[in-house]
């Protein structure tokens, strides 16, 4: 069982901090439109997993991917998900909608719970069925009080949790996956980009040096945090990992109200009321299910 170390909870803590803090980063780029935004997203991200893969000299797992054909297909299907959920993040923050992105990673660990029953025939605990509960009263209360569906929240916490939910049925590291995933999106992603630049409605070196920069600096809020989440889960406990993935949506939370003064109402603050409570219990029955299993191979 590994120890919570403070190398551990430091890695832990770059990964979210660079999630949580990415609206910051995704502003800037608001003259780009989201599309562009995730083909210089998949592109760099490549390139600088694949300088990742090579200094570590495991060439050899990518290989390996390409001579599994069913594997491959899958990670093409992943990569459109990913693609989907980032195109709908960009969106959201240059929208002004960094609150629903903090409601949909809020509820990813509840969307899990609810992908387990159906999906993979999971028993429920009594805790996860209230939490569920709560969490389903909170949404279908935005829904109704509010008048608009938050189909941004639902599409985040959706698309990441079928990703989830696919890659826990295939055996494929964290590192050589993502990096095959966005190689199969690399080639259509840098022609498209090639016809606009031909075209002259590209950003990339039409607009500005900084432009060009933040773009190539996509892949720091893509490849960096995976990198530093693989690092730190592996140096700590399961109870650790789940207690610290609220601070990335906690942290968006924070920006779009005292930051970007994003309009938070009654019904806005209710809604997160009940996730927050769900996530409690949610919470709750992760580390009561972590020491009992702990004890069980003790």
């Amino acid at each position: 069982m590994p120890k919570v170390g403070n190398k551990g909870i430091w890695f832990l803590l770059q990964a979210y901090l660079l999630w949580g803090f990415s609206p910051v980063f995704w502003k800037t780029l608001g003259h780009v439109t989201p599309f562009e935004s995730i083909l210089h997203r998949t592109i760099w991200s490549f390139l600088f997993l694949m300088i990742v893969v090579l200094f570590q000299a495991r060439f050899n797992e990518i290989k390996a991917i390409f001579r599994q054909k069913k594997i491959l297909f899958t990670l093409f299907l992943t990569m459109s998900l990913l693609s989907s959920n980032w195109f709908v993040f960009i969106f959201a923050v240059n929208d002004g909608q960094i609150l629903q992105t903090s409601l949909g990673y809020y509820m990813n660990p509840l969307f899990f719970v609810f992908l387990g029953i159906f999906f993979l025939k999971e028993r429920l605990r009594k805790l996860q069925i209230v939490a569920l509960i709560i969490a389903s009263c909170g949404v279908i209360y935005f829904s109704i009080s509010v008048g608009t569906f938050p189909w941004i929240a639902l599409m985040l916490a959706t698309t990441f949790g079928i990703y989830g939910l696919v890659h826990k049925q295939i055996s494929v590291e964290a590192l050589p996956g993502l990096c095959v995933e966005t190689m199969l999106f690399t080639v259509p992603a840098f022609l498209y980009l090639l016809y606009l630049k031909l075209n002259n409605s590209g950003s990339f070196l039409n607009i500005n040096l900084k432009t060009d920069f933040l773009l190539a600096g996509t892949c720091v809020f893509t490849a960096f945090p995976l990198l530093f989440f693989t690092a730190g889960a592996r140096r700590t406990t399961f109870a650790t990992v789940g207690f610290m993935q609220y601070l990335a949506p906690s942290t968006s939370f924070l920006l779009a109200i005292f930051v970007y003064n994003e309009p938070f109402t009654f019904e806005k603050l209710f809604t997160f009321v009940l996730i927050w409570i769900a996530l409690i219990f949610y919470t709750i029955d992760l580390i009561q299910h972590h020491r009992q299993n702990n004890h069980h191979t003790d």
